[in-house]
């Protein structure tokens, strides 16, 4: 039997502030079925195209990319928070609803001209998944998709990511924040 996905994620109110409804992977990865669908349904639209790297964004996004890399047969690349990364990087502010963060990755992670899928866990106002394209995109990297497990279609960061002509791929949507 096929796993329901948006039944395997777990909803948690009113965290991490009143209003908020976090959308918890934990528990679909803790289901075997329920995390191969997820790693088989993100690599299914990109099978048999060159991808030369997944982006990652930490955290959640490490383990599906790494997921999805191992299964496209090509390299990793860690999107991190400032400070995290041991060597040289270059940094992308963005910003969030109570000031700004940045992401980082290292300076030989993506070479001009490389092909890269990002994967994260949850879109949602697409700030974070844009300084993770941006980053990619400074090195000369070519983005060829933005794979999400979960979309929060009202705050728009889909679309904001489709505006800029980015390909992008959710398995559940859920309404509300």
């Amino acid at each position: 039997m096929t796993p329901d996905l948006a039944g395997l994620i777990r909803a948690i109110p009113n965290y991490p502030k009143p209003g908020i409804v976090f959308r918890d992977i934990t528990t679909l990865l803790v289901n075997p079925r329920g995390f191969r669908r997820v790693v088989d349904e993100l690599v299914q639209p990109f099978a048999g195209r060159r991808i030369d790297k997944v982006a990652g964004i930490e955290a959640r996004g490490f383990i599906l990319g790494g997921a999805v890399a191992h299964q496209l047969s090509c390299g990793f690349v860690p999107v991190r928070k400032k400070g995290k990364l041991p060597w040289d990087t270059i940094g992308q502010d963005y910003e969030l609803e109570y000031g700004i963060d940045r992401l980082e990755i290292h300076t030989d992670s993506v070479r001009a001209g490389e092909t890269v899928l990002v994967v994260d866990d949850l879109i949602a106002t697409g700030g974070t998944a844009l300084a993770a394209i941006r980053l990619i995109e400074r090195t000369g990297g070519r983005i060829v998709g933005c794979s999400f497990v979960i979309d929060l279609p009202e705050l728009k960061g889909a679309e904001r990511l489709r505006e800029r002509g980015h390909s992008v791929l959710s398995l559940v949507e859920f309404e509300g924040r």
